[in-house]
C-alpha cells in the first residue's frame, strides 16, 4: 500500500472542480482496503472513499484527511436455474463496461443503465437508475468491509434499504459501509427493457422488439444527444450528470404544483410513485424557472443539451459550482413552492 500526499482530486471527477488530498491510496485489494482504513485511524485522520468520481463535488479546499480509492477489480459470471446469471463484480470495475459485458453474454436487467459513468461500487449507494431500470430490480448482494467491526460482511437486497437514489449507504448507515464487490442476478436470453419514452420513441415502428445489444446503442446514443455521456472534447460532458433528484410530492402538494402551472397554462410532467405519490420532473421545474439550455453565470452554467446538468464552462471552483445550485434552487423554490434536492454527493464542504 502506497500513501501519496497532496494528490489533485479535480482531475479523478467528470466536474472537473476541487482541491487536493492530504493523503491518496488506491487499494486494489480486500487487504488493502483494510490496511487504509487502519492507517487513517492510526493517525487520526478523516477517511473518504472514492469511486468513479462521476457524482461528486469536492470542496475547493480538498480533503484534509485521507482519499480511498477503490480499486479491487475482477467479474465473475456463475449461471443459475431458470436462465439465472449471476455477476460477481469488483467494486472498482468501470460500470459502463461491464454492462457491455452481460449485453454481450445475452443478459438482460441493466441494459437500459448504458452509458452511466462510474464504478461498480458506486451503483448501490445512489440505486443508480435511468430509462426504466434500477440496479435494485437486479442486485442480489453486497459484499461491504464495516468500518464499526473493521470486518467484511455480506449484506442482502433486502438489508440495502433500496429507494429511489437512496440506499442505507447514504442514509441510514452513511459512512459505515466500504463496497467491495457487488452481485447482479440477471436473466440469461431476457427481453430488453423498453418501458421508458425516449426508448419507445427510438424504437417506434420497428417491426421486430429490439435486442439488448439495439438498446444498450439506443441508450448511449440517447445519453449522448444529451450530454450525459462522457465524449472527450465535449465541453457539456464536464459536469457531476444530473444534478437535481426529480421530486415526489405528495397528493397535496403536486394538487397545488398543478394549480400554479394551470394558472399559466403548462402542463407538469409527472409519473406515479409509491403511495400515490407523484414523481415530477426536476428538468420541467428548471426550465420553467428561468433557466434554460445554455444558461450560463461566469464559469458555470446549464449543459446546452441537458436542463438538470450543471456545467464547469472551465476552471470554475466548487463555490461557484455551489453558488449556481442555490440560484438555481431558489428559483425554483421562488416559483413553483418546491425544493430541490442536489443528487452529487459533496465532499469537503
Amino acid at each position: 500500500m502506497q500513501i501519496q500526499e497532496n494528490i489533485p482530486l479535480a482531475p479523478l471527477t467528470t466536474l472537473r472542480v476541487g482541491g487536493p488530498a492530504r493523503y491518496f491510496v488506491e487499494a486494489h485489494s480486500i487487504a488493502e482496503v483494510r490496511d487504509a482504513v487502519l492507517y487513517a485511524r492510526d493517525h487520526n485522520l478523516q477517511l473518504f472513499v472514492l469511486g468513479g468520481g462521476s457524482n461528486l463535488v469536492v470542496a475547493d479546499a480538498g480533503w484534509p484527511g485521507l482519499v480511498l480509492k477503490i480499486g479491487i477489480m475482477g467479474i465473475n459470471h456463475r449461471h443459475g436455474h431458470n436462465h439465472e446469471a449471476t455477476f460477481d463484480v469488483g467494486a472498482g470495475e468501470d460500470w459502463d463496461p461491464f454492462v457491455a459485458a452481460t449485453v454481450a453474454h445475452d443478459c438482460s436487467g441493466i441494459e437500459c443503465l448504458s452509458g452511466i459513468p462510474g464504478t461498480v461500487g458506486g451503483t448501490p449507494v445512489q440505486n443508480v437508475g435511468a430509462y426504466g431500470q434500477e440496479v435494485a430490480d437486479t442486485i442480489e448482494s453486497v459484499r461491504v468491509f464495516d468500518l464499526k467491526t473493521l470486518e467484511e460482511d455480506e449484506l442482502s437486497k433486502d438489508e440495502c434499504g433500496f429507494a429511489y437514489r437512496a440506499s442505507i449507504f447514504n442514509t441510514s448507515a452513511k459512512g459505515r459501509y466500504i463496497v467491495l464487490q457487488v452481485s447482479y442476478k440477471l436473466l440469461h436470453g431476457g427481453e430488453a427493457h423498453i418501458t421508458y419514452a425516449d426508448l419507445k420513441k427510438y424504437f417506434a415502428g420497428s417491426p421486430n422488439p429490439p435486442t439488448l445489444a439495439e438498446t444498450r446503442d439506443a441508450v448511449r446514443k440517447i445519453r449522448r444527444s444529451k450530454a450525459m455521456l462522457i465524449v472527450d472534447g465535449d465541453d457539456d460532458c464536464r459536469s457531476a450528470g444530473s444534478f437535481f433528484k426529480n421530486p415526489i410530492l405528495t397528493e397535496s402538494q403536486y394538487s397545488d404544483l398543478k394549480k400554479r402551472a394551470a394558472q399559466e397554462n403548462l402542463e407538469v410532467p409527472s409519473y406515479p410513485a409509491q403511495d400515490s405519490q407523484r414523481k415530477v420532473s426536476a428538468a420541467w421545474l428548471v426550465e420553467h424557472s428561468g433557466f434554460h439550455k445554455g444558461f450560463s453565470d461566469g464559469r458555470v452554467g446549464i449543459s446546452s443539451k441537458h436542463t438538470l446538468a450543471i456545467v464547469n464552462r472551465g476552471n470554475a471552483t466548487a463555490r461557484e459550482v455551489l453558488a449556481f445550485k442555490d440560484r438555481i434552487q431558489q428559483g425554483v423554490h421562488d416559483r413553483w413552492g418546491i425544493h430541490l434536492v442536489p443528487e452529487p454527493v459533496f465532499v469537503g464542504f
